[in-house]
């Protein structure tokens, strides 16, 4: 290989070998010097679409072909109720506030989950960043954990902020079978096994361009960066975070036997690990909402996981003193049509729906906003994701007003509209 006429450019392709996508970001973190955060935060993503008027904005006066077959109970804060099927969120309402009269105009899921997963309307010249990937850059982790984790897999991406800010992605744990390592991947599936493989090339290459001093700091420390990303998905303490078998059964059993479950098990250990930001979103298939067929059976199957996954991951922050410095947040990409159609189900709605919000500052024990009597717009104006996406990053401890470099050659501000939810605060 003729070092002379080794360029930068040609060295820059040399690092993407072995996946460096994570080194650059551990280069970038390095270099934005961020200090820790004051929050973490745990994205609840329910897939396809909950249905508000079955869960937590019941119309049980509304005629039947709109109220549907479930009932309201009481919770243990007076004047609110929610569905039957969430028993155990009921009796933890203080804990958390329901947001109703969310609404917005995108009913498809593909730009749906684009709007709730990022907090920013779906744009055609700007693709803009999942929450993760935001906290990832401003607060990254310690620097053998991922900053960002994602269980089962990340659907936005990092946006204009770049890959090195994607998501660690995390296979669903199943109750039972053990939790393996070598199911975190980095992009494009790689593995901590292939990394290794692949590592012993960069190795070689780092060690052929010693001496190489004429190159800048950004290049020269690739190797530095390189040796990190390394210790950061095989490092033990990485390892453990994830690893499931270290609980006792009655835990994994107070959490539930289901992906569910499991997986906000899972996210309690990264958040008590030091991971600043983990997304659940289980794929369809296993837990999803989009219930245009038999709605009330499908949900009769679907909530009482989702009752007993939450309430336990309340809970378990709670007993370990860190429900205070987490910021949670549950939401869909939409809610269901007031009206029940002729096959049982309830279609795309995206007029009306809920979100949860719990942790850090908010102040839980209220029900903020409302629907009409059929549950199938906001009362007023209501609230739009990007006041949700607003709230979450104030409660984060991110400015939703932050601006950042884009890829459109202008800055941007983090929430381009929408205000903080005064009422979730007070």
């Amino acid at each position: 290989m003729d070092m002379k006429h080794f360029n930068r450019r040609q060295m820059l392709k040399v690092g993407a070998l072995g996946g460096l996508s994570l080194s650059n970001y551990l280069r970038v973190q390095a270099a934005s010097k961020s200090t820790s955060p004051t929050r973490s935060g745990i994205f609840i993503f329910l897939e396809g679409g909950p249905s508000h008027q079955d869960t937590f904005d019941l119309k049980p006066d509304a005629p039947s072909e709109y109220r549907g077959e479930f009932n309201p109970i009481s919770t243990s804060v007076p004047g609110i109720q929610i569905c039957e099927h969430l028993p155990e969120l009921a009796k933890r309402a203080k804990d958390y506030a329901i947001i109703r009269g969310l609404t917005h105009t995108l009913a498809d899921h593909g730009i749906g989950k684009k709007y709730l997963l990022t907090g920013n309307r779906p744009s055609q010249t700007l693709s803009y960043p999942e929450y993760g990937a935001v906290v990832s850059k401003v607060h990254p982790s310690a620097p053998d954990l991922p900053s960002y984790v994602s269980i089962d897999e990340s659907f936005v991406g990092p946006g204009y902020l770049g890959n090195e800010f994607s998501a660690l992605t995390a296979k669903k744990p199943t109750y039972g079978i053990p939790y393996s390592v070598r199911g975190i991947s980095l992009e494009d599936g790689l593995t901590v096994e292939k990394y290794n493989s692949q590592k012993k090339l960069l190795d070689d290459l780092d060690t052929a361009f010693k001496g190489y001093e004429d190159l800048d700091e950004s290049v020269r420390g690739l190797d530095r960066f390189g040796e990190q990303a390394h210790n950061i998905i095989s490092s033990p303490t990485t390892r453990k975070a994830f690893d499931l078998s270290l609980e006792k059964p009655a835990e994994a059993t107070r959490f539930g036997r289901h992906e569910f479950g499991q997986s906000l098990l899972l996210a309690s250990r990264l958040i008590e690990s030091g991971v600043h930001f983990v997304t659940v979103r289980l794929r369809p298939a296993e837990f999803d909402f989009d219930t245009h067929t038999d709605n009330f059976s499908r949900l009769s199957n679907l909530l009482p996981p989702f009752d007993k996954g939450l309430a336990s991951l309340i809970d378990r922050l709670k007993e370990r003193g860190l429900f205070s410095s987490t910021a949670i947040m549950v939401a869909g990409e939409f809610g269901r049509t007031p009206k029940v159609n002729n096959q049982g189900g309830r279609d795309h709605w995206a007029r009306a729906m809920f979100a949860l919000m719990a942790g850090g500052d908010v102040q839980g024990g209220q029900a903020i906003g409302e629907t009409d009597k059929l549950a199938g717009e906001p009362k007023g104006a209501g609230y739009s994701p990007e006041d949700i996406a607003a709230s979450f990053f104030q409660n984060i401890g991110i400015s939703p007003q932050k601006e950042f470099q884009t890829n459109v050659g202008r800055p941007i501000n983090l929430v381009r509209d929408g205000q903080p939810i005064k009422q979730l605060f007070s």
